[in-house]
């Protein structure tokens, strides 16, 4: 009996191990053979502390991670929810399947040609370089290529999912700065508030000044003091800046058209300072709305009420909202301000 059980195993171990050189065989010139080609995972994402994303239009975007917060080389602000989505990326990308022999070579070479390619540092050391190609034809996967420290560069591309998910992954990691941008404007508390300066250039009388020292408040017109403003409404005024962002960065003007709008007066020019000696100073620009000519020629004629062009402190130009801005231009609406001669109209003042 004894002898019985011993032969069984024996016969299932050599079956076990012939099943496994099989699926070796099988998979060789896919994934070589090493398991380590198709780990793209990586299972404590709060190691990783650099991720370099370059595209295949030639552009590269740097973020790192300093103290637990994320921000890009230069130590700029960056949109927390994209790295978030690249860090569950990281955690949660698992092995959908190969390619088929006939489409190897194919992929191996568009995948070489174009693709986007994700440089992983953990503790300070590289790690992995993801090559994400394009999607799956269901698009229901990624197809990618691996370059880890440990298993070395696959030859040929495999099938990539995130776990849970059908879709695909490559529009997580993009590389235009832009879109990695925080909106951020101000985000004043009162206390930190010294003063205001609003200038109209098209409107001088709407021209205002806010000047905050301590809790002693004053408010100027063109230059002439305010008499009798009511404190409250002053604090509800700075309290505006506590939260004030721009809408998207510019999409629209190339470098020559950007500089024609900023060689023209802005209709307003806001000049913050705070406590710490910081000034901000942001020049506003009308913007046009398109219309169609008759010709089938786009142009532009009547302002758009709806959005501004802004110059920020470092000389990008973003669009705005009159919407968000409003109530850091419209002063008469907190203080007794002499506007008999003007009217709101959708977002502008207009005589």
């Amino acid at each position: 009996m004894k002898k019985i059980v011993t032969l069984v195993i024996a016969i299932a171990v050599v079956i076990g191990l012939s099943f496994y050189t099989y699926k070796l065989m099988s998979n060789k010139g896919k994934s070589d053979g090493n398991l380590k080609l198709i780990e793209f995972a990586i299972e404590d994402v709060t190691t990783v502390d650099k991720v370099i994303i370059s595209d295949a239009f030639g552009q590269t975007f740097e973020v790192v991670k300093k103290a637990d917060e994320w921000t890009d080389k230069d130590g700029n602000c960056v949109v927390k929810e994209s790295v978030e989505f690249i860090l569950d990326a990281f955690k949660n990308i698992e092995f959908k399947g190969y390619l088929p022999d006939s489409s190897l070579v194919k992929y191996n070479k568009l995948i070489t040609v174009q693709n986007t390619r994700v440089d992983i540092y953990q503790n300070g050391e590289w790690s992995k370089t993801w090559y994400i190609g394009p999607p799956t034809p269901d698009h229901h996967g990624q197809i990618m290529l691996l370059d880890s420290e440990e298993g070395g560069k696959s030859d040929f591309p495999v099938v990539m999912k995130i776990k849970g998910m059908h879709g695909i992954i490559e529009p997580r990691f993009f590389a235009d700065a832009r879109k990695w941008q925080c909106t951020n404007i101000f985000s004043i508390p009162l206390h930190k508030l010294s003063k205001v300066e609003v200038k109209f250039n098209d409107e001088p009388e709407r021209s205002f000044t806010v000047d905050k020292k301590g809790f002693d408040m004053k408010v100027y017109q063109q230059g002439k003091l305010l008499p009798d403003v009511d404190t409250a409404m002053i604090f509800r005024y700075l309290n505006n800046y506590k939260k004030i962002h721009f809408e998207i960065p510019n999409y629209e003007l190339n470098e020559k058209q950007v500089d024609s709008v900023k060689a023209t007066t802005p209709f307003c020019v806001l000049k913050v300072t705070e406590t710490g000696g910081k000034i901000t100073k942001l020049r506003c620009f009308r913007t046009l709305e398109k219309a169609a000519t008759t010709q089938g020629v786009i142009q532009y004629d009547s302002p758009d009420r709806n959005r501004f062009w802004c110059e920020l402190p470092n000389g990008e130009l973003v669009k705005c909202q009159y919407f968000v801005f409003n109530p850091l231009f419209l002063g008469h609406i907190y203080f007794p301000m002499d506007v008999s001669m003007l009217e709101t109209h959708d977002g502008m003042l207009k005589k």
